[in-house]
């Protein structure tokens, strides 16, 4: 049972509002604190997901805050903060204008929640776990890319299209990077304990990988907004590893230290999550197809940590 547990989530929009409604009903901490630059939206959404509690298992107390300061002791701050692209906007716009929301969020987390563990939902969310990293200078094992779990979860939807049957059974794996260069591994995935291949062919494991990257794309063009309900599921389930102590095998963002060849990049592989974050980082073997992807990914994020280099960020 968990007991007097804290999670903090910055950024009070559509993802932020609907993880603290899924951790509310979930019962898996004792309180919720949302915290929003428009103050109004943070309340407006803490009293509403406040009120739906009396029907949940458990009393999870939720509140908003108004002032960084407020946000104190947490022990998981979940970080959704930051803006979408813009029309008139470069690449390296959106990634210097979010990377100083998430480097001000960072410090704030740093000052008034110095035990927390961090959940790094803001994108591109890769590029921001770097950040996250290098500002706060904590262990990796505490700052974590919510990346894999989402992307492993429209890859399982794939999957069930395509099959029919086992929709609780199905454990995909995807790594890499969130976003274009994502990898969809379906050597690493299965239903019911049968590996993918043994149940589809290669046409069809194709388009499930096809469509596993486009699953983002998809969503907005029928919204035209992007998603929510999957990504707030997919860090609650982050949460509820961390606080319940499952030793949880999810993929991550994690900054590398060696690990499948590289340091000083952060991306999406096995990791297994419990007290404390991140428990195991683990390695597993690439075939050469695999490895091509994989270093395709690494070359795209530290392109877009170049960019922050560039223009001096990490050094104002």
């Amino acid at each position: 049972m968990i007991i007097e547990k804290r999670v903090a989530i910055v950024g009070a929009g559509a993802v932020g509002a609907t993880t603290a409604y899924a951790l509310a009903l979930s019962g898996a901490c004792s309180e919720i604190i949302l915290y929003d630059i428009v103050s109004d939206i943070a309340i407006g959404k803490a009293i509403d997901i406040a009120q739906s509690t009396n029907y949940s298992r458990r009393g999870t107390v939720v509140r908003a805050i108004v002032k960084p300061e407020e946000m104190v002791d947490c022990d998981i701050v979940v970080v959704t903060a930051g803006v979408p692209r813009k029309k008139d906007m470069s690449r390296a716009d959106l990634l210097n204008v979010n990377a100083n929301i998430v480097k001000e969020v960072s410090l704030n987390i740093k000052k008034y929640s110095p035990n927390a563990i961090i959940i790094c939902v803001s994108n591109p969310l890769d590029v921001m776990n770097f950040v996250i990293q290098k500002i706060t200078g904590w262990d990796r094992s505490r700052i974590i890319g919510m990346s894999g779990a989402l992307d492993g979860s429209r890859m399982a939807y794939q999957i069930y299209n395509k099959l029919g049957f086992g929709a609780s059974q199905i454990k995909a794996m995807v790594i890499g990077e969130h976003g274009a260069n994502m990898i969809p591994y379906p050597e690493l995935s299965e239903v019911g304990g049968v590996p993918l291949k043994k149940l589809l062919s290669k046409d069809d494991i194709d388009d499930i990988i096809q469509k596993t990257k486009n699953g983002g794309a998809e969503i907005v063009k029928y919204l035209k907004t992007s998603a929510f309900y999957a990504p707030a599921r997919a860090i609650s389930i982050m949460v509820e590893a961390i606080l319940n102590v499952e030793d949880k095998i999810i993929s991550s963002s994690i900054l590398l230290n060696g690990e499948y060849g590289y340091r000083d990049v952060s991306i999406a592989v096995p990791i297994v999550l419990s007290r404390g974050g991140v428990k195991k980082i683990i390695e597993v073997e690439l075939d050469d197809i695999t490895r091509e992807k994989f270093d395709l990914a690494v070359k795209s994020i530290k392109n877009g940590i170049s960019i922050l280099e560039d223009s001096n960020f990490f050094n104002k």
